[in-house]
């Protein structure tokens, strides 16, 4: 027997900006829900995203946003989940799928088991490993997720059966789902997103700071475009992501301040063989990912 079709009556989104109203367009376009109540903390980007057709309606509170849902989907910073939670649990059903876009996870769950309580089956974890530098329901886009990885990180009371829905939900978006222990979560994007997005922000912080900054600066060719593009993030979203999940980033940080230490005695000695062999260790480490991450999945 074939599974019976996913269609939803009605999402609940807290938070219309590009995470959220890019899962909103991406839903429409792919006729799996009938209608979408929208709720910002910003009145005008709620009205803005009922405009551009991301929202059908307009809800003055998150709460009323759930009301009647059988879909929610928290797209705010994750040091909002909390309060989020707290807001709209009064009107949460046994059948509603609740979902959240966070780049932490631990923080998040934590944030659910003590506000959901008995709840809390019925929520799903997922980190969507997409995005974009310019923030705002603007920029929102229906294809962002499409190829995409997305993550969850069910724990021991999540439902199987919203975790199933979760898992078919996100892969009729087109994308690539995975799950992970949140601890295992917390770990890998410390190293792969969260100290990546850091050096960025004090490189260019570092450039900046120094009397030629400027100078400097215009001389920049398109590697250090490439490079420091995700130094153009949001940032009370990244924020609340470094500080979130500190310890693990802080575990990485100091990693790789060794491994720069390395190349620094290197350099400072004059020994051209060792900078050699530091710069291949790291240049074969970067081919085997590029052909480990060419390879189609499933």
């Amino acid at each position: 027997m074939n599974a019976p079709t996913l269609k939803f009556e009605q999402l609940g989104l807290i938070g219309c900006g590009l995470m959220g109203g890019s899962f909103a367009l991406a839903l429409k376009k792919a006729g799996l829900v009938k209608r979408v109540v929208g709720y910002s903390k910003s009145p005008s980007t709620t009205e803005r995203a009922r405009q551009m057709g991301v929202i059908d309606i307009e809800a003055p509170s998150a709460l009323l946003a759930v009301s009647g849902a059988d879909l929610v989907l928290l797209a705010v910073p994750v040091s909002a989940t909390e309060a989020t939670f707290k807001a709209i649990r009064h009107l949460l059903s046994k059948d509603t799928l609740v979902m959240d876009v966070g780049s932490t996870k631990r923080d998040v769950i934590d944030a659910a088991r003590r506000v959901l309580k008995d709840q809390v089956g019925v929520f799903v974890p997922a980190h969507p490993i997409a995005g974009k530098e310019l923030a705002g329901v603007e920029n929102a886009d229906p294809e962002l997720y499409y190829g995409r990885q997305v993550i969850l990180t069910p724990i021991e009371r999540t439902e199987p059966v919203q975790l199933a829905k979760a898992t078919r939900l996100w892969t009729a978006l087109g994308c690539q789902v995975q799950t992970m222990a949140p601890e295992a979560h917390d770990a890998a994007y410390a190293a792969v997103s969260h100290l990546p997005h850091m050096i960025a922000f004090a490189l260019m912080n570092a450039i900046a700071d120094q009397e030629h900054g400027k100078e400097f600066l215009s001389l920049a060719g398109p590697g250090f475009r490439d490079f420091t593009r995700i130094a153009a993030s949001d940032p009370s979203v990244w924020r609340d992501i470094l500080v979130s999940n500190r310890e693990e980033l802080i575990a990485q940080s100091r990693l790789f301040q060794r491994a720069l230490r390395a190349f620094e005695a290197a350099i400072a000695d004059g020994n051209p063989d060792a900078v050699e062999a530091l710069v291949d260790k790291a240049s074969q480490a970067r081919s085997r990912w590029r052909m480990n991450a060419n390879k189609p999945h499933g």
